[in-house]
């Protein structure tokens, strides 16, 4: 214990260090003296009982570890149980119940609920297109919300500038998104590792600011408004239809409820979530989800067996940036307006906690996740101001007990009896 006296000490005080500058207390001049400002007594406490904590945890540190490893480890998962889910058919099944559930979801609940179910699959969309760059081809991306931004830009400004459609939109903002992955590509995907996230790092951004400053396309900080919302095959989801249009109600005969377009707007996140996992499944299927599985494991192998990594990374990144297009023209639909502070570095960690969290590669584990990530800063409102630590804290608690996420990526395999 005494050998841990000194670390825990230096401990203490590099977090009453950081603590106090992060929660706003200063050392100000006072006369011919100084003293300590913005050091309230509730700042005060939060602090003493951080530095507190953290002493006495790297004080008896040996004995908590020790302590650790006998705590029993979680249950495996029964045999039988894995044989039958690991059955195509039960797996078919499995996905048709929850499209099932998904459809029915809409009919049984609120328009708050049936908002926040839309909001959560924005997030299924961008975590899956960033499990094909990291999940799937190991390469760890920390500028995805760039081409989330470039994708709501796209749509925005076609919409302002040339009253482009949502339609139309849609697919300009998965191509334009798919270019700039392509362009990103090129120069940095010769980078492994932490050089490779620090430049996708600094491409998000560099995506941001020009935004921000380019004042004379973008409106830089003022945003864009006015975004034209989706229809339904020339239907307007408005009380009043606009010259030579109509609206959803009149044509059907029924009386205008604001729900309608709320739950068209689910209706069609889901729709561009399907399709994604049905893309996204194909391509798995294809040589080059083998060859984005047989990089992330071994990219010196890969080349042995004569696959260009190069390529490899450049298709993961340009598909992947596809569908984050895609999920930015729906972003930039349903809110009805964006400015440059909707795409911070932040929702990039979020997606990556997503996919972390979920398991790397897995679909329905980036579903899950999206799930827990979206809900959880809805249920703990009061906690608002530590969301960002509740992350970290969860992340952190993620690698300890389950490191490989929550419903783990499977291929399909044989063993041998003994």
């Amino acid at each position: 214990m005494m050998r841990n006296l000194k670390p825990a000490l230096i401990s203490a005080v590099v977090v009453v260090a950081l603590s106090g500058l992060l929660m706003g207390v200063r050392i100000s001049q006072q006369g011919t003296g100084l003293a300590l400002t913005g050091a309230g007594p509730d700042v005060a406490m939060k602090i003493a009982a951080a530095a507190l904590f953290i002493f006495l945890f790297n004080l008896f540190r040996d004995q908590l570890t020790a302590l650790w490893f006998k705590v029993p480890a979680l249950p495996r998962t029964p045999a039988a149980f894995s044989i039958l889910a690991g059955r195509p058919a039960v797996r078919r099944l499995f996905w048709c119940f929850l499209i099932a559930a998904a459809l029915i979801w809409p009919f049984m609940s609120n328009r708050s609920n049936i908002d926040l179910a839309t909001l959560v699959l924005i997030y299924v969309m961008l975590g899956l297109g960033l499990n094909i760059v990291v999940g799937l081809a190991g390469l760890l991306d920390l500028g995805y919300v760039g081409f989330y931004a470039v994708g709501a830009y796209t749509y925005a400004l076609l919409a302002m500038y040339f009253g482009v459609g949502f339609w139309t939109g849609l697919a300009a903002a998965g191509a334009m998104a798919a270019l700039f992955g392509f362009l990103l590509g090129f120069p940095v995907l010769r980078l492994r590792g932490d050089y490779l996230a620090i430049v996708t790092l600094g491409f998000g951004e560099i995506i941001r600011i020009l935004l921000n400053n380019f004042t004379a396309l973008t409106n830089g900080p003022n945003g864009i408004g006015s975004i034209p919302k989706p229809e339904l095959f020339g239907l307007e989801f408005s009380r009043r239809a606009s010259e030579g249009m109509q609206t959803f109600h009149e044509f059907f005969g029924i009386e205008f409820n604001s729900v309608h377009r709320v739950m068209f707007l689910y209706f069609l996140a889901l729709l561009l979530v399907l399709l994604t996992l049905f893309v996204i499944n194909r391509l798995l299927r294809m040589p080059v989800g083998r060859a984005w599985e047989a990089l992330r494991e071994d990219e010196v192998a890969c080349r042995s067996l004569g696959i260009n990594p190069t390529a490899v990374k450049l298709n993961a990144f340009t598909i992947g940036a596809t569908f984050a297009g895609f999920a930015g023209c729906f972003f930039a639909a349903r809110q009805g307006f964006i400015s440059p502070e909707s795409f911070t570095f932040i929702e990039s960690a979020i997606i990556l906690a997503i996919v972390v969290l979920g398991g790397m590669g897995s679909q329905l584990g980036v579903i899950l996740a999206a799930i827990i990530m979206t809900l959880l800063p809805e249920v703990a409102r009061q906690f608002d101001e530590y969301r960002m630590l509740l992350f970290g804290l969860l992340m952190v608690l993620m690698m300890i007990w389950r490191p490989q996420g929550l419903l783990p990526m499977k291929r399909p395999h044989m063993e041998l009896g003994t």
